[in-house]
């Protein structure tokens, strides 16, 4: 399976944080609109098929992440 850039995972999940802020402080259709495709992104790009999954997933891929801890990664 092809994997988004580090640099790319982390600007999404920059993105995807901010219109979550902005989601829950106006709740505007267009944030909602956004922060779904955002989501998607994330989805597709780390081979998950939820956003909590994918955060997780692009977080563990970025500069700094500990590859040995992949505890939340497994089925327990």
């Amino acid at each position: 399976m092809l994997m988004a850039h580090p640099a790319v995972l982390k600007d999404l999940v920059e993105q995807y944080e901010t219109l979550r802020a902005l989601h829950a402080e106006n709740g505007s259709p267009a944030a909602r609109r956004r922060m779904d495709d955002v989501a998607y992104t994330l989805c597709v790009s780390t081979g998950t098929r939820d956003i909590d999954a994918a955060l997780v997933a692009a977080r563990h891929r970025l500069p700094g992440a500990r590859p040995q801890d992949d505890s939340v990664l497994t089925a327990g």
